[in-house]
């Protein structure tokens, strides 16, 4: 069941009325004057003065549940249909799509505010590169973020009604996976501000190529004026080609020569990283309290657009050393005897890679990967598991537990390259199973697979037997 985080509270002074116009939708019954409070899509979490917007999916039309909702609470529910048959006297309001409907209103209320408002795509790092940069930001303004990975076309949208009057700024997490998708929450968003973390595969069984990726998060800049600014990833080789080529400002990030924030000298100190700064002849020490040469990369884009919203770089490694990893997201747990790296949120090629380096980096004693299914590859599936497997191994980690049918060619790519300790498992207990009997002391387990393949059931029980 969802918690009031989950519930987006509206900080206009709205009623049906208002709403009405705002998604041009028909008051089918009730007081057109009542007020509503906050927003809700999940039926479940319903709160007093809440507008229930009841999504059609693919299992369940959240129509049926619109009485309820009523009963308990709302002051209002939109509708693709009549009357429902039992309103309690609340507010109806007709509309051609509810979906359609929640992205208008969000839209009309996003434009109440005139803060600037950062959009954040890419294919891998998307949730922690929004975190870096709303921790860089609050060292110095009012700061409103998308909670955890609301991304997608009802979630981002729901994201809008959580702004409040006090806000400076915004940063949106902006996630696609079809054509159109994009398009439509920047008409919502409408970012004036926007980072492309970079071009990996995720999707790719939707959009066929990268180079259709791009295209598709590229128009995260569909609103831009002449004042707006892109940051691109300049170690990407396709986003590279966006560079200086725009009506609009690009800034580059990475670790390329000639990146326009670029970083050098990068060393672990505990569980922080120290790089030195380049920009603009300038150099300068920064310490983020995280992990990884992505996480350097992320805090470079989040240094960037900080002084291009004039902060000074002293308050934005201020605002930096309080970023904190989102859930599963490589949080690390010092437990008894081990280390581990619970990355279970969800996975890529990319990112899958990008862990491999942290546990190596971190581990002192024997470094263990549990990775389930990388899903959504398509044709490439075989290719990109067979390659992690590869990566593994040339890594030099230790021993590899691979969950599910795909990452049996995981086990075969890592067993090819000359990991010796590869192990497979149907399901996550018997991962758990085959884990256990690798664990040594000061050992470092990373734990990483797709959303799909649910791999924090084995993080659950590492946390529950090592705490």
């Amino acid at each position: 069941m969802m918690n009031n985080k989950d519930i987006f509270i509206i900080d206009r002074n709205l009623t049906a009325k208002k709403i009405a116009e705002a998604v041009g939708g028909e008051i089918l019954c009730g007081d057109p004057a009542a007020k509503i409070s906050n927003v809700q899509f999940d039926s479940r979490a319903v709160a007093e003065g809440s507008l229930f917007v009841p999504i059609k999916g693919e299992k369940v039309d959240a129509h049926r549940f619109i009485g309820d909702c009523l009963r308990r609470g709302a002051s209002a529910a939109l509708t693709e249909y009549d009357i429902p048959e039992n309103t309690y006297g609340k507010v109806c309001i007709k509309v051609d799509n509810t979906l359609d409907a929640l992205q208008r209103l969000a839209a009309w209320y996003r434009s109440q505010f005139s803060m600037r408002l950062v959009g954040v795509t890419g294919s891998v790092g998307k949730t922690s590169t929004k975190e870096m940069i709303a921790a860089a930001l609050s060292g110095s303004l009012d700061v409103m973020k998308t909670q955890g990975n609301k991304n997608s076309q009802i979630g981002m949208p729901c994201t809008m009604f959580d702004i409040k009057e006090e806000n400076e700024a915004a940063v949106i997490e902006m996630g696609m996976s079809e054509f159109g998708e994009m398009d439509r929450l920047c008409d919502v968003a409408r970012p004036d501000i926007a980072v492309m973390t970079n071009i990996g595969k995720a999707h790719i069984e939707n959009l066929k190529t990268q180079e259709n990726i791009m295209s598709e998060k590229f128009k995260i800049t569909k609103h831009f004026s002449k004042e707006s600014i892109l940051f691109l990833n300049g170690d990407d080789r396709l986003l590279r080609t966006l560079h200086n080529k725009q009506f609009f400002r690009t800034v580059t990030f990475g670790f390329s020569d000639d990146c326009d924030y670029r970083a050098e000298n990068i060393r672990t100190e505990g569980l922080n990283t120290v790089f030195t700064l380049c920009r603009g002849g300038r150099t300068e020490e920064i310490t983020i309290p995280a992990l990884g040469e992505h996480s350097v990369r992320n805090a470079l884009a989040a240094i960037g657009v900080g002084e291009a919203l004039g902060l000074d770089t002293k308050k934005i490694q201020s605002g930096l050393m309080t970023y904190k990893n989102a859930p599963m997201r490589q949080q690390i747990y010092k437990l008894k005897g081990i280390t581990l790296i619970d990355d279970s949120y969800n996975a890529s090629p990319e990112a899958t890679v990008v862990s491999l380096d942290v546990l190596k980096s971190i581990s002192k004693g024997k470094s263990i990967a549990v990775l389930a299914d990388m899903l959504e590859l398509g044709e490439q599936a075989e290719g990109e598991h067979y390659s992690v497997g590869k990566a593994l191994a040339e890594k030099g980690i230790d021993a590899l537990v691979a969950v599910g049918p795909l990452s049996e060619i995981t086990a075969k790519g890592a067993s090819d390259s000359g990991c010796i300790n590869v192990f497979t498992a149907e399901t996550n207990d018997e991962a758990y199973e085959r884990l256990k009997g690798l664990i040594s002391a000061d050992c470092t387990v990373l734990v990483k697979g797709s959303r799909g393949m649910h791999t924090e059931e084995v993080v659950k029980k590492l946390l529950s037997d090592y705490n």
